[in-house]
């Protein structure tokens, strides 16, 4: 029967390659967690974060996350330009799964 299931099974069909197509890559994750932690982050607070993060990736990781709805951009008409970054509702509901990804990391660190 399982086996059944895994040849008619397509990896890209399934809710666990979806979800790795949402927080793949270095520094989405990190980012996520960050703003899980610290709630509300601007741009620049993100980079001291990150640490060797450049400028571009940031951004791109930024953009991603916003345009699959994980994160909200919050712009203020001000000059210089202040950019705020959160969790959005359906970036607060992925938590739950890299909490785990934390505990589980806790309990088996080496």
């Amino acid at each position: 029967m399982i086996k059944n299931y895994i040849e008619d099974a397509n990896f890209e069909d399934t809710g666990f390659s979806y979800t790795l197509s949402l927080i793949s890559g270095k520094h989405k994750m990190v980012i996520l967690y960050c703003l899980m932690e610290y709630e509300t982050v601007r741009f620049n607070e993100l980079k001291r974060y990150l640490k060797t993060t450049s400028d571009k990736t940031l951004s791109t990781n930024l953009k991603e996350l916003e345009k699959d709805h994980l994160i909200e951009r919050k712009e203020y008409p001000q000059i210089p330009p202040k950019v705020e970054y959160s969790l959005s509702d359906r970036g607060r509901s992925l938590m739950a799964v890299l909490d785990q990804l934390c505990v589980w990391g806790e309990q088996n660190k080496c």
